[in-house]
């Protein structure tokens, strides 16, 4: 079984950073991607974040380009979302995710993750 563990939410001011990180049992995450979404109160799901297998290339939403930076470390099997510039908007559970085959380019698109985790809760103050 896969399991996905993230960490690091808090809650903090707007204008603040935040690094959230992600721990995977159960499988070895360096021939996959991963990927980052939140969902805020009374909304749905959204991507955040993704990265391929080896690290090399990114992807983000709009919204947080700039202000995020999605990184991998396939030795500790982790993936981690530095966060930075934060608003009220980027509030929400925040979950790691991974793609459910191995060497495909990951995409914001849910149904091609296979795994997923509890979910961290961040919060931003303004």
């Amino acid at each position: 079984q896969v399991r996905l563990e993230e960490s690091g939410g808090e809650l903090v001011q707007a204008g603040g950073s935040l690094t959230l990180s992600c721990a995977v049992s159960g499988r070895t995450i360096s021939r996959y991607g991963m990927g980052w979404f939140r969902q805020a109160p009374g909304k749905e799901r959204e991507f955040v974040a993704a990265i391929i297998w080896s690290g090399r290339n990114a992807y983000y939403r709009d919204s947080v380009k700039g202000r995020f930076t999605i990184s991998r470390d396939n030795a500790k099997n982790t993936i981690s979302l530095q966060m930075n510039s934060l608003k009220p908007d980027d509030t929400g559970v925040y979950y790691c995710a991974a793609h459910g085959r191995p060497w495909l380019i990951p995409s914001g698109r849910q149904y091609e993750y296979e795994s997923w985790g509890q979910g961290t809760q961040v919060t931003v103050s303004s």
